[in-house]
């Protein structure tokens, strides 16, 4: 499995993808954070902080990620190659968590060049300065959120060998995880907390604070773990279907 995930590791750094996701994340979110005049402009923002940061980042993650993964599966079986990959001597369950865990490598690898921001503001803000807890618990609160868009991503690139439909269906659905229960919950006149416990921005809100809830923590490995299933029972329908 390790070589596995070192060939896709490999394959995403030797590749334009990868550079072109973190540059686009970083210049995205580095534009509005300190050139443009909005109300995530830490310049402009009051005290020292970059929440700004974590309030744009799961909205470019919701159309990166599902760039990334949507080759996952679907270029593999558009070209045949998946069947030679499914009859290595891997279980399908460590090819799924192989090219899952290269996906949180590179949303971890595209979060490392913005603790500049936080270093930034840190030593050049006055006292008492950023609220060091606060801003670990957004980070761990992102890539968690990452992860769980990573594992959807995967998901739907094993439904389909069209990356253009595993790109949308993706998108969609981490759309729907992250802000569609908080929609619906609205709906309801805010009277069923428990609906709006069940997407992914509750809990990413929780863990912002500062705070790292175990709730919140199983909550996403639950539903990571729920998608990595769903992937591996969408790989054996080949098997049901010969």
């Amino acid at each position: 499995m390790f070589a596995l995930l070192k060939k896709e590791i490999n394959s995403f750094l030797n590749s334009l993808i990868a550079y072109i996701v973190i540059s686009v994340f970083l210049l995205v979110n580095g534009l509005f954070l300190w050139v443009f005049k909005t109300d995530f402009n830490i310049i402009n923002y009051g005290y020292a902080g970059i929440d700004g940061l974590f309030m744009l980042a799961p909205f470019v993650f919701l159309f990166l990620i599902p760039a990334i993964c949507m080759k996952s599966f679907a270029e593999e079986k558009k070209t045949g190659t998946i069947e030679t990959l499914l009859t290595k001597p891997l279980s399908d369950i460590k090819i799924i968590i192989a090219k899952f865990l290269a996906g949180v490598f590179l949303v971890f690898f595209s979060l490392l060049p913005t603790l500049v921001y936080f270093l930034s503001v840190k030593y050049l803000s006055l006292p008492p300065g950023i609220d060091t807890g606060a801003t670990w618990g957004s980070y761990f609160g992102l890539l968690f959120l990452g992860a769980a868009f990573v594992s959807a991503g995967l998901f739907c690139s094993s439904l389909t060998d069209n990356q253009i439909i595993a790109f949308i269906t993706s998108v969609l659905l981490c759309g729907f995880s992250y802000i569609g229960f908080d929609l619906i919950y609205e709906m309801f006149g805010k009277s069923e907390l428990f609906v709006k416990s069940l997407g992914i921005n509750a809990h990413y809100t929780s863990m912002s604070r500062g705070v790292i809830d175990t709730r919140d923590i199983i909550y996403y490995l639950s539903y990571i773990t729920l998608f990595i299933v769903l992937t591996k029972i969408s790989l054996e329908k080949r098997k049901w279907d010969k």
